[in-house]
């Protein structure tokens, strides 16, 4: 399988050559995954959620709808399952948080000129396009635009109020895990909603 096909790794398509300047484990990280096979990571979030309480109001309402959780955590327990399908990056990420399990999936597929298209929530109720770059053998991706899904509704935010998102993965090689940390910071706010951590990842056969 090669980055041209369209049934590989939106990721893997998207870096094209520059793949091979990931670390490795990074690299086999967002790689294809093959038909009949899924990723399967599991680590702890050191730190996840808004350190602001009176945002956690607002982070309901996200939570609801499968974007982002209510509250700050510590010590998180996480899972991760990862698909490619119809060259797409499918997820579900599985966080157990303090009396529940909150659920967010998610769909990457590559649109023109090698942008990335992130949809997020079971409904895909938030849109985010986004470019991936590669620095010192992570990857490191960066939000263009973000938008909301309501129905047949669309709505984008406009530059000033966008939100500023990075997520860096990397492999630590003193632990001997996958690291990746996600900030959101929006405007006149800062720092509004994170999580970093740790994990392990093994691609397993979903045959039976």
């Amino acid at each position: 399988m090669t980055a041209a096909d369209d049934s590989a790794s939106p990721y893997e398509r998207a870096l094209g050559e520059r793949i091979a300047e990931l670390h490795p484990k990074t690299a086999w990280y967002f790689r294809t995954i093959p038909s009949g096979h899924v990723g399967v990571g599991t680590g702890v979030f050191t730190t996840a959620g808004s350190r602001h309480r009176w945002l956690w109001p607002a982070f309901r309402i996200a939570e609801a709808l499968g974007v982002a959780f209510s509250g700050w955590e510590r010590d998180v327990p996480f899972r991760i399952e990862n698909r490619t399908i119809d060259g797409q990056a499918v997820a579900v990420r599985h966080f157990e948080l303090p009396g529940r399990t909150w659920v967010m999936p998610d769909t990457v597929a590559l649109g023109p000129n090698g942008i990335l298209r992130n949809e997020i929530g079971p409904r895909r109720t938030v849109v985010t396009t986004f470019d991936i770059d590669v620095r010192d053998g992570a990857v490191v991706l960066t939000i263009r635009k973000v938008g909301l899904r309501l129905g047949r509704l669309r709505l984008a935010a406009p530059s000033f109020l966008r939100p500023r998102i990075g997520l860096v993965e990397r492999w630590d090689d003193e632990r001997h895990r996958h690291h990746v940390d996600m900030t959101i910071d929006a405007p006149l706010l800062g720092r509004v909603y994170e999580y970093t951590g740790f994990f392990e990842y093994t691609i397993e056969s979903e045959t039976r």
